[in-house]
């Protein structure tokens, strides 16, 4: 951009500007690398493009990170406006780069609103067909991605391990209670059999009680 045309721009866009141009030049960096550099007629390399491409791409996507700033930033209420408004441009213009702000927005860490799943989903339809999108605003999706890959998969994986340990706790528990019900089992079966040898033993005692009442009795009858 010619400094000329900077000094008539007003103060906001001037700051718009130099923060796009502060958080992203890694990224402009990577798609400049990136784009293809034709010859012209004479068989020279082409000039370089011009500034004010690469500075309005960075003010495209520094305004879309401003609105994933202030969701963060914002309270419940202007949270779900924000969230609600920009789901709704997402809608109406799917795979550019209202869905790729929508989905930013559903990643913004430590919202109520945070849907990473869904983010994540976004991003990869983003990612399927890219032509909609900047240099810059692909560079962007993909760190994105990246990054909820790797939360998810960590997270996938954490809960993998809990359900493995649960499983593997469950299972102890069975068999301990399996253990516990055959030991009762048990029990039971030989309280049975020794209620069973008493009875047979008072048997036999009241037997032999009664024959030594009727020898006394026979005795006693004896000239």
């Amino acid at each position: 951009m010619q400094p000329e045309r900077i000094e008539r721009q007003p103060p906001a866009h001037r700051a718009r500007t130099a923060l796009g141009l502060i958080v992203l030049p890694a990224l402009l960096a990577a798609c400049a690398g990136g784009m293809p550099v034709r010859p012209n007629a004479a068989g020279a390399p082409a000039s370089t493009p011009q500034p004010d491409r690469d500075a309005a791409m960075a003010l495209v996507l520094a305004d879309t990170l401003q609105s994933v700033q202030r969701l963060a930033q914002a309270g419940a209420a202007e949270q779900a406006e924000l969230l609600s408004a920009s789901r709704t441009a997402a809608e109406r213009a799917p795979l550019g780069s209202a869905q790729l702000r929508y989905a930013l927005m559903l990643a913004v860490p430590g919202t109520p609103s945070r849907d990473p799943d869904r983010a994540q989903t976004l991003l990869r339809q983003l990612a399927a067909q890219q032509e909609a999108l900047t240099p810059v605003e692909r560079a962007l999706l993909l760190l994105q991605l990246a990054q909820l890959d790797r939360e998810l998969g960590l997270r996938n994986d954490n809960q993998r391990l809990q359900n493995e340990a649960q499983r593997s706790e469950r299972e102890r528990s069975a068999v301990a209670n399996q253990r516990l019900q055959t030991e009762m089992a048990e029990n039971a079966k030989l309280r049975k059999q020794l209620e069973e040898a008493q009875a047979k033993l008072d048997a036999i005692a009241q037997i032999e009680r009664s024959l030594n009442q009727r020898q006394g009795a026979t005795e006693g009858r004896k000239p």
